[in-house]
């Protein structure tokens, strides 16, 4: 039974090394050839998790449940001699944007950084990768002009000796746990800048972008969306709302604007920080907004600070499930049965990474060998 429950998910979840080939140790998935760090993997219904495992600089936990009738979410971990990158990828419109991202980054990355990671370096990736999706929908526009109205979000933490990048398109998240002194207690401190038309000053960034277009945010049904279209400003793809040449027909009507576009409407241009890292840094919760509509900050890290390591991204996803539930007043148990599709008017889906810090591994420069190269599954 245990064997034959193992069989069916390595189907599910593929770590994948360099050579983009699937690695296995002793029967067991690993990481980008090497070992799976002593990781427990499993599937529950719809959601599927790693409980733990190691990194360069630690340790880490990875989940993701699906809701849509394709799983539209894409992720990975690398961790090699360059340092360590995460990346979250919460598609709409279609899986295509996150698959791409999830395909070509990393390789844009490592491409650009030639061993030493800065701000610069990571923007070209971004930029690399937008320009690569053009072209492919450029390419696919007469057998599959859909593709124009398929996009990502982008999520990105890379660790480079002793400091943290975090890249962010869109509105995934990443929060810091933080030791608060000696008192035992632990801080939650967003890191990421969403891009998303319901906050404010989202609105009038586009608004100062914008001057001469009073539609360029529009609320519908209570949500404010760039055009009335879409809730997110930034993304990779979304190719619709940002070059006229796709905004026209055959792409559906929805999708099209009544007045010509002079600009691009949406970027491709991340938020960049970097954040040095310090020994009171604990972990860092990466996830796509599916989970943050649930869960507020401080929620989420009180959960994995008062539990064990092991599970601890499979335990974020079944709180915002948990509340997801107690919001349309059922019983969890009675959503874990409700298929993928129409578990979509409950939830999104959705991918939490975790990452636990050692910083006597961070002090080191430790590097991880074997590799560990870990993307989610593309098909569930």
């Amino acid at each position: 039974m245990l064997r034959g429950l193992m069989n069916l998910f390595s189907l599910c979840w593929k770590p994948f090394g360099p050579d983009g080939e699937n690695h296995e140790t002793n029967g067991v998935l690993g990481g980008g050839g090497g070992t799976t760090g002593g990781s427990r993997e499993g599937k529950d219904g719809l959601l599927w998790f790693r409980d733990i495992g190691k990194y360069g600089s630690g340790e880490f936990s990875m989940a993701v449940v699906q809701a849509n009738q394709v799983l539209e979410d894409q992720s990975q971990i690398e961790s090699g001699q360059f340092g360590t990158f995460v990346g979250i990828y919460d598609g709409h419109g279609g899986p295509e944007a996150a698959r791409y991202v999830c395909d070509h980054l990393f390789s844009n990355f490592r491409a650009e950084s030639h061993g030493v990671v800065t701000a610069e370096t990571i923007q070209r990736a971004f930029r690399q990768t937008e320009e690569g999706f053009t072209t492919l929908v450029s390419e696919l526009w007469g057998s599959r002009p859909s593709m124009a109205t398929v996009g990502t979000c982008c999520l990105v933490g890379v660790i480079y000796q002793q400091t943290l990048f975090i890249a962010s398109l869109g509105d995934s998240r990443v929060v810091l746990g933080k030791k608060v002194g000696n008192t035992g207690g632990m801080a939650a401190m967003q890191l990421s800048t969403e891009h998303n038309a319901n906050i404010e000053a989202i609105r009038h960034e586009l608004k100062e972008l914008h001057p001469n277009d009073p539609q360029i945010v529009v609320l519908k049904h209570g949500v404010w969306r760039v055009k009335g279209i879409i809730q997110v400003s930034r993304s990779i793809g979304d190719l619709y709302m940002k070059h006229a040449q796709y905004n026209r027909e055959p792409i559906n009507a929805k999708f099209r604007l009544p007045e010509p576009m002079n600009m691009p409407l949406l970027s491709a241009n991340p938020t960049i920080i970097s954040h040095p890292l310090h020994p009171s840094d604990s972990f860092l919760i990466f996830a796509s907004d599916g989970l943050w509509e649930h869960l507020s900050n401080e929620k989420a890290v009180d959960i994995v600070h008062s539990h064990p390591r092991a599970g601890s991204a499979k335990r974020l996803v079944k709180a915002a499930l948990q509340e997801a539930a107690r919001k349309r007043e059922m019983r969890y148990s009675d959503l874990r049965k409700i298929d993928k599709k129409v578990r979509r008017h409950f939830h999104d889906d959705i991918t939490v990474i975790v990452l636990f810090f050692n910083h006597d591994l961070i002090l080191r420069g430790a590097v991880q060998d074997p590799p560990v190269s870990i993307r989610s599954a593309l098909e569930h």
